[in-house]
């Protein structure tokens, strides 16, 4: 009884020490654009961030390595552009539409790809990633290589005026909180227990009596919805949907905000997004050379932090106490 009791205590230790660490980050985003810091800038490493924890969702508590995420951001771009631009859809259903765009996407190829594991299956997403981006390509709507551009930001319920600068933020900032905390709720679920457990024995999941295959396409849904969500968001902020979003190395990318920041933590994907946004944006007078230091930074980061910089931090605050 007495151990249950600990246990039950240090749960809700870690749930409240969660919950402080989110509410001191919202209140850091929150001031950022008084502290003279670039609020598209800010946008952007959000937009990576919800994206990174919707990644992470699928590979850090699903164990499900998916090398083509990137056809979710960039089909829920594509679709909102189209949306708001083409079929005059006000903001909120234009982000909707692209959303649920890449949610019907995901539960194609998530039904598609898990039949096989391992390598198998990161291999068939990466697959299918490059046959959408060859789609895109071609698309009439998707104007090629130009993209969507020019996307209106309109008003948000009506009411809220997007194509100001601080609403726009502020906007951001709200959706980016509340998917962050579905995502915590998510993990913390009963669905998110089991979803751990077959990460870790999937024979033993099975021989529980849970059907692994629904919850790993229910796990890839999921993922690629929040993924979507980050994709529409972002069209709105930057008014443009283009070809780079649904490139493969927008994959790799996601990957490497995910391991940086840590991979299984909760705000390792935030933490690695905010990291590499802030290398493209401070080391963009290197021209191409930001990708081969980003890479180099990347290995050191590998080699020296194999649990990412959250998880490090994490293993030592442990030991520390």
């Amino acid at each position: 009884m007495a151990t249950e009791l600990s246990v039950a205590a240090d749960a809700r230790g870690s749930r409240n020490g969660i919950l402080i660490a989110t509410g001191i980050m919202a209140g850091l985003l929150a001031v950022a654009p008084l502290a003279n810091v670039y609020p598209v800038i800010v946008e952007k490493a959000m937009c990576f961030a919800l994206f990174a924890c919707a990644f992470n969702l699928l590979l850090g508590f699903g164990g499900l390595l998916s090398l083509g995420h990137a056809m979710f951001l960039g089909t829920a771009g594509y679709v909102c552009a189209y949306a708001a631009k083409r079929l005059g859809f006000p903001p909120e259903l234009a982000i909707a539409a692209g959303t649920a765009a890449s949610a019907a996407l995901g539960l194609v190829v998530g039904a598609l790809a898990i039949r096989r594991q391992g390598i198998y299956f990161s291999m068939i997403t990466l697959a299918i990633a490059q046959m959408m981006y060859f789609l895109y390509v071609q698309a009439p709507f998707t104007h090629g290589e130009d993209g969507i551009q020019g996307v209106p930001r309109g008003r948000l319920f009506g009411m809220i005026d997007l194509s100001q600068s601080l609403a726009m933020y502020y906007t951001v900032l709200v959706v980016f909180i509340a998917a962050f905390l579905l995502i915590y709720r998510i993990i913390h679920s009963p669905f998110g227990q089991v979803l751990k457990a077959i990460r870790e024995n999937e024979p033993r999941a099975v021989s529980l009596g849970y059907d692994a295959d629904r919850y790993k396409l229910l796990a890839f849904v999921l993922s690629a919805t929040l993924a979507g969500l980050a994709g529409a968001l972002k069209a709105i902020v930057f008014q443009l949907a283009s070809l780079t979003d649904v490139h493969w190395s927008m994959s790799g990318e996601v990957v490497l905000m995910t391991l940086l920041g840590g991979m299984g933590t909760i705000f390792g994907p935030v933490v690695g997004a905010f990291i590499i946004v802030a290398l493209e944006n401070y080391l963009a007078g290197f021209g191409e050379w930001v990708t081969v230091i980003t890479g180099a930074i990347f290995v050191v980061c590998v080699l020296a932090f194999r649990r990412g910089v959250v998880g490090e931090a994490g293993a030592w605050w442990r030991r520390r106490g």
